[in-house]
């Protein structure tokens, strides 16, 4: 698959995809969406994929937002179908992939770009990073789910002010509210999402995914989210990552998982 808005690197069972648009701001458009849903549908399928991180090239911008030229022109109707679609192939699929996605924040991640980083399983951001959702100070609102996770990040009167204000807060700011869990130097943000990807890895790739499975469920309307816990819980039983980790605790070793 050839890639223009994306460079895909892949190295001891991490992926990382940097949105490659530095003229733009490595703003989102229509194919560099298409790009990114169709690369994670292939890696979250790939079993020597543990990890994926998900930054921005360069060092000014994470996502700077969506690529408001593509839409300046749109009708109401298609202006649905843009949200629509964008948040089935992006958006809510990152947030229900099996593979723990981290967004390593190194920038500005505005509009787009900030729901792109709320749709990850969490976020980290460098100490130069910019974070809002402007979109009403061009007339319309978030359509990429923020409006929804925003508010189940940080509650609903931050993400109101968030919201109505159009501004932006700082790397500091974000980790005061539970937008990010950690604020690192530019510099060390790498080091600081391989260290926490690793830890990760070390745990059965199997039971992340039913946790991930578990946790979105209390977000889902209709279902009860004990209900999917206690399912998942009880099939993790039948894996072989179970009888590994409850051996390797049992024998005083560590567990060599292997994601069945």
């Amino acid at each position: 698959m050839a890639l223009e808005n994306i460079i895909l690197e892949h190295e001891k069972g991490i992926a990382t995809i940097f949105i490659n648009r530095p003229e733009k701001l490595n703003a989102l458009n229509k194919a560099t969406i298409q790009e990114l849903h169709e690369t994670l549908e292939l890696i979250d399928n790939n079993p020597d994929v543990r990890m994926i991180i998900i930054t921005g090239s360069g060092e000014k911008a994470f996502v700077a937002g969506a690529d408001i030229a593509e839409f300046a022109h749109f009708s109401a109707e298609e202006g649905a179908q843009l949200a629509a679609k964008g948040q089935h192939l992006l958006f809510d699929f990152i947030e229900n992939m099996k593979t723990p996605v981290i967004a390593a924040i190194n920038g500005f991640a505005l509009g787009g770009g900030l729901e792109l980083a709320m749709a990850c399983h969490f976020r980290i951001a460098s100490d130069n990073a910019k974070m809002g959702l402007p979109e009403t100070s061009l007339g319309v609102i978030p359509g990429y789910g923020g409006t929804q996770r925003l508010p189940q990040i940080v509650g609903k009167g931050r993400a109101m002010e968030m919201i109505m204000t159009a501004g932006m807060i700082d790397a500091e700011t974000a980790k005061i509210y539970g937008l990010v869990n950690h604020v690192v130097p530019q510099a060390d943000l790498f080091a600081t999402y391989m260290t926490i990807a690793n830890r990760i890895m070390k745990n059965s790739p199997v039971a992340i995914a039913k946790a991930i499975e578990a946790v979105n469920a209390n977000y889902i309307s209709g279902v009860n989210g004990f209900d999917v816990e206690i399912k998942n819980f009880g099939d993790c039983f039948a894996t072989e990552d179970f009888k590994e980790g409850t051996t390797a605790f049992l024998g005083k070793r560590k567990a060599e998982f292997k994601g069945k």
